[in-house]
């Protein structure tokens, strides 16, 4: 038998080996993920409605002559209106655009880098490894949100929401590289690496084709579990006027003009119903993260089985 076709006979046993698991039977009987994974798609379902059915433009400018001024809540206005006469009900629904929008893009671009530094710091191990994780662990050493408030500031105010994105990339790559490192280090010191190398698979391959396969099940659940967070932190990052530009219908924004104008003129659904989207969507993720670590949990199979 050819190197090549010993190695795909390989490749073939790690791909058969994840088809068989049962995480998705074990995920499905969950009843709290389920339930986070219904509140997740209506989110999305929503963020897309949002996005194709509302223009951003009149969700920005005020609505005095159109709607009421700070109406409460009615079967007309279902989320009332604001300060500016301008209906929250849309602005609710488009701010879950952004929260899917940015919340992705945060979890994706950390999750790449990372899984990235972790792989190479476990695989390298020594200077590389030393370098990598000391530098992991001095911003890990930080609090997250004052560390994205530090980092915030390195970007320009013309990149908006993005500039909140960028720390926060920065701020949750720490946290895969070192989840990702420890589950590297015992793929590595498994048989079929040793086997694998012998049969002349180049760094890459092995890192890519055997390696990263068998780190998904703690990215899974770390990336689920930082999408609830990055959504949290954007908001906070606009409710403390770090991204959002003022008027932008995202639920930080709203609910800091919920609370500086509403709440004194008893206007309490101005930051209400932001609010509780909010609160729902990171309960979703959350749940579903949950839901997840247990169903990859070695030892929730054997007590299954």
């Amino acid at each position: 038998m050819s190197t090549e076709t010993q190695t795909t006979a390989v490749d073939r046993g790690i791909i058969e080996r994840i088809r068989a698991s049962p995480f998705l039977s074990q995920l499905l009987s969950n009843r709290l993920a389920v339930t986070g994974l219904a509140v997740i798609a209506l989110v999305v379902a929503l963020a897309v409605y949002a996005r194709f059915s509302y223009d951003l433009e009149a969700l920005l400018t005020t609505q005095f002559g159109v709607n009421p001024d700070e109406a409460p809540p009615s079967s007309e206005y279902v989320f009332g209106t604001d300060g500016q006469a301008r209906d929250i009900f849309p602005r609710v629904l488009y701010g879950a655009w952004y929260a899917v929008l940015y919340g992705t893009v945060t979890v994706a671009a950390s999750t790449v880098l990372g899984v990235g530094l972790g792989i190479v710091a476990a695989y390298y191990g020594d200077l590389t490894d030393n370098v990598i994780m000391r530098t992991m662990d001095v911003l890990l050493s930080f609090p997250s949100l004052l560390l994205a408030l530090a980092l915030v500031t390195i970007f320009p105010e013309e990149l908006g929401l993005w500039r909140a994105v960028g720390a926060l990339t920065l701020v949750y790559t720490p946290r895969f590289a070192r989840v990702v490192r420890g589950a590297a280090l015992k793929v590595l010191e498994d048989e079929y690496t040793d086997a694998t190398r012998a049969l002349g698979a180049t760094d890459p391959r092995l890192l890519i084709r055997h390696v990263l396969p068998n780190c998904l099940a703690p990215i899974t659940v770390q990336s689920t579990l930082n999408y609830g967070l990055a959504i949290i932190d954007i908001a906070a990052l606009s409710f403390l006027g770090f991204g959002a530009s003022p008027g932008e219908p995202t639920w930080g924004m709203m609910l800091s003009n919920g609370v500086e104008f509403g709440l004194f003129s008893g206007a309490w659904w101005w930051s209400f119903f932001p609010g509780l989207a909010l609160a729902l969507t990171v309960l979703g993720f959350n749940l579903l993260g949950d839901g997840m670590r247990d169903a990859l949990d070695p030892r929730m199979r054997e007590t299954v089985d």
